[in-house]
């Protein structure tokens, strides 16, 4: 894991989720898998991150194991959208730092003003904030958007993007550079078959 750069690739996304969605794509991207460049390797290139997203408090710095567990959060949805992708299903120990934050962390249902009910972490701690992340999925699994979110078919790559497809067939974050790499390579594997 290097050090993330000034300017981020993930700032600017070409294939952006609907919000509250594009806070998970957000994450997942936070780590560039071909320059190995991670926002979330140190806790001097994390803390204004993950407090503009309300994963940490204002003014708080990031423990090494806050980032662990965010890391490790963060690989375990990029599992799932390699699933959304076409991949296989996430294993069990994939998934086992959102187990961790599902055990650990509590809901509340929350009555508004105006008679509007949400589900919200009855927690301000961090596995409180990361179950906020986990009610987003839930939420875009229940309305049908989490199927679009993404992580693209280039191994090396992974980038999460949302698929806006008519047919919702996106394969790739981008087909300009990993869809050319990828049908580039599938066609020398078949030729060097072929001879």
């Amino acid at each position: 894991m290097t050090q993330a750069p000034a300017e981020w690739l993930g700032d600017t996304e070409g294939k952006p989720a609907p919000p509250p969605l594009s806070r998970i794509q957000a994450l997942v991207n936070t780590v560039d898998r071909e320059s190995g460049a991670d926002r979330l390797a140190l806790a001097s290139d994390a803390q204004p991150w993950l407090q503009a997203q309300g994963l940490l408090p204002s003014g708080d710095v990031p423990t090494s194991e806050q980032l662990h567990t965010i890391r490790a959060v963060r690989e375990a949805l990029r599992a799932m959208l390699v699933h959304n992708a076409g991949g296989p299903v996430p294993s069990d120990d994939q998934l086992k730092p959102l187990r961790r934050i599902t055990d650990t962390a509590g809901a509340r249902v929350r009555l508004g003003a105006e008679g509007t009910l949400r589900v919200a972490p009855d927690t301000d701690s961090m596995e409180g904030r990361l179950l906020s992340l986990l009610l987003v999925v839930s939420d875009a699994q229940r309305e049908g958007t989490w199927a679009h979110l993404k992580a693209c078919g280039n191994d090396d790559c992974r980038w999460a993007f949302y698929d806006r497809s008519r047919n919702h067939g996106g394969t790739w974050c981008d087909m300009a550079t990993c869809g050319n790499k990828l049908k580039n390579r599938e066609f020398r594997a078949r030729r060097s078959r072929r001879d």
